[in-house]
């Protein structure tokens, strides 16, 4: 019996195709599904619906728990490309277990923890045309919200082992694409400083993970409170740009006039400017966030001046994931989580989103998951 490596670099068995042949112990005959014409969060609607049999080559996963992304109320709110063409399954972060396997499925076995890639054609090294498709969570593809999924078997990345479910569903968007930034990208050290703007997801996972690296975050935000949770982080170093605007001055009082070693910027638009006074020459910028808009008017003679790279994030790999849940597991990071709401809340739990005031991710559980405590 040879042997294939899981999510986290480890060895397990492998066994010729069709010894983990479908079986339907265990498992009904219908399930609960979610589906968006992206018409608006009202009109997202559940159905019974046949719960799929796996072919050859993919697993059926039993749905534990998801996470929110803004990216899941624009597919939902049918914004611009994010819009369905015809009714779709949504919401791209999820974790689950493996039920039953297609007769050709070597990697992975029932009971077995798994989560999807968010790009699952994007399996290791750069990003190209040719694997920048097919995302998660529509329009296109299907997402997590239901009961079962099927998902490919190369496409499935173990679980964090150290996660519950709840935390574990954070990892494949939010948690990837701040370890592409920090892990990959801006390859950050020990000892080096690392400016990250505001408290959303990937700024938390960033934040944490920095920390976890060895390296000092310093984290934005315009709220008191939330910055009293940022310390409970152990997150010290801290900017409330609503009392102190000029966030670039501040860093450089913090570094010595040095600036920072690395940025994580999750804005965008014109706050590229403050990421570009606030880096240290040679430094780099990790570029996520479009939150304040597509397109900027950018003093372009810093990018000559700081010599700075500005690297473009876009999630991440299926390598990246596994990466990441290993990571986690071997410096016992766990994710920030907001609020837990059960699936037949969905539609509370993405106005919550909506709204903007939570820190750490928006969880949502489906019937049957373990009980988390936060």
């Amino acid at each position: 019996m040879g042997e294939t490596v899981d999510g986290h670099g480890s060895a397990q068995a492998a066994s010729p195709a069709g010894v983990f042949a479908p079986t339907a112990a265990g498992v009904p005959d219908r399930m609960r599904a979610w589906t968006t014409r992206g018409d608006g969060i009202d009109r997202l609607t559940s159905a019974s619906v046949p719960i799929p049999v796996p072919g050859p080559t993919e697993v059926l996963v039993k749905i534990s728990a998801v996470s929110l992304n803004y990216r899941d109320l624009l597919v939902v709110g049918g914004v611009d490309h994010w819009s369905p063409t015809e009714p779709v399954v949504p919401v791209s972060d999820g974790v689950g277990t493996v039920v039953t396997v297609g007769a050709g499925v070597t990697r992975w076995r029932p009971g077995d923890r798994v989560s999807a890639g968010f790009l699952p054609r994007w399996r290791s090294g750069p990003l190209t045309r040719e694997t920048y498709v097919s995302p998660v969570g529509g329009p296109v593809n299907r997402g997590m919200l239901a009961e079962y999924v099927l998902i490919e078997e190369d496409e499935a990345v173990c679980s964090s082992h150290s996660l519950d479910e709840v935390h574990a569903a954070t990892l494949p968007i939010a948690g990837v694409t701040a370890w592409h930034a920090v892990g990959h990208r801006s390859r950050v050290r020990p000892g080096e400083t690392v400016l990250v703007h505001g408290t959303g997801g990937v700024s938390l996972f960033a934040a944490q993970l920095t920390l976890a690296l060895g390296a000092t975050p310093i984290v934005t935000s315009s709220s008191d409170e939330k910055i009293g949770k940022l310390h409970a982080l152990g997150i010290a170093e801290t900017i409330n740009y609503r009392r102190t605007p000029d966030i670039a001055a501040e860093v450089l009082r913090k570094t010595a006039v040095e600036g920072v070693d690395h940025v994580i910027e999750t804005v965008g638009g014109d706050n590229l400017n403050r990421s570009l006074e606030a880096v240290k020459v040679g430094g780099s910028i990790s570029f996520i966030g479009l939150i304040a808009g597509r397109a900027a008017n950018i003093n372009v003679y810093q990018f000559v001046t700081k010599n700075v790279t500005v690297h473009g994030i876009e999630s991440g790999s299926l390598e990246m994931l596994g990466e990441l849940a290993a990571f986690v597991d071997d410096h016992g990071v766990t994710p920030v989580i907001d609020s837990v709401y059960p699936v037949e809340q969905i539609q509370d739990a993405l106005r919550h989103l909506e709204l903007g005031k939570h820190f750490g991710k928006i969880v949502i559980t489906m019937p049957g998951a373990a009980e988390t405590s936060l």
